[in-house]
């Protein structure tokens, strides 16, 4: 909606908040404990982050919890809050008895899901078709790398991110953090285990690249042809012996004196080379 000036104008509802026991703001409530324990939907913070959630295709948000000092300042972004999101204001004191934490960013958003999700075999179907590179995530535990390797994939504009039923939650608050809210603009597809994985891949005819320190070949010298899946393993133990048994296998070159790289970081340069190589 514009104004008679021609500028938009904020459709969707303010509401105050002084109660933290209040019904309405349930979702935001002892945020810390529920990362821990789940919840239904997720919850994005701070404003660059809710940036990303606004412009999902993937997501939408359900409703935000500001500081009400910060309103005045993220106004234009607040103007591509759907109608129907209510957007509720609490001064610092109440935010934090309603978070269970000292809030610093002052902007939390609750999202879910948007639309249908298209089913594993119609994604990956159309990945392979635009020769799509995408990463697959077999163990990883940490929310931190979890994050940073969507924000790798983002950046060198993988199609989807894979992940096992072993993976630690994308949308675990600090994996979304990290990732700069890219875990909303990268689609993800779940598998219960990492050969159920490797056989969707396979028979929608990705190139499977799995990185371990003892691959047969250096990733500087992989050409990629069409659709190709980089594995990756967990922290620490790497992909298993079967895994690699049937994949073809790639490491990175680097001093001898160092035994591997942390997994993002190794995402990210495999990533790097397979996105140039393709741009040639």
């Amino acid at each position: 909606m514009n104004d008679s000036t021609g500028a938009a104008t904020r459709t969707s509802p303010v509401i105050a908040i002084d109660n933290p026991e209040d019904e309405r703001i349930s979702v935001f409530r002892n945020v810390r404990e529920r990362d821990v324990v789940g919840r239904n939907g997720f919850i994005a913070e701070g404003t660059v982050v809710l940036e990303r959630l606004l412009a999902s295709p993937h997501f939408r948000p359900t409703c935000l919890l500001i500081l009400k000092n910060r309103l005045a300042g993220i106004e234009p972004l607040l103007h591509s809050v759907p109608a129907d999101v209510p957007i509720y204001i609490a001064d610092r004191s109440v935010m934090n008895l309603i978070a269970g934490f000292p809030v610093h960013r002052g902007v939390l958003a609750h999202g879910e899901p948007a639309g249908a999700d298209p089913g594993i075999d119609v994604a990956l179907a159309s990945l392979a078709v635009r020769r799509k590179t995408v990463v697959c995530l077999i163990g990883l535990a940490n929310h931190d790398n979890m994050g940073a390797v969507f924000r790798n994939a983002a950046a060198f504009e993988a199609g989807a991110v894979l992940i096992d039923r072993s993976c630690c939650d994308p949308f675990y608050r600090k994996a979304i953090r990290v990732s700069v809210g890219q875990v909303f603009h990268i689609p993800i597809l779940r598998f219960e285990t990492p050969a159920e994985m490797l056989a969707a891949l396979m028979r929608h005819g990705f190139e499977v690249l799995a990185l371990t320190p003892r691959g047969g070949e250096a990733v500087s010298g992989f050409v990629p042809n069409g659709a190709t899946a980089l594995v990756l393993g967990t922290e620490g133990e790497g992909l298993s012996p079967d895994i690699l048994e049937r994949t073809r296998t790639a490491r990175i070159e680097i001093s001898p004196q160092v035994d591997s790289l942390n997994v993002a970081t190794a995402a990210a340069l495999v990533l790097h080379h397979i996105f140039t190589r393709k741009q040639q």
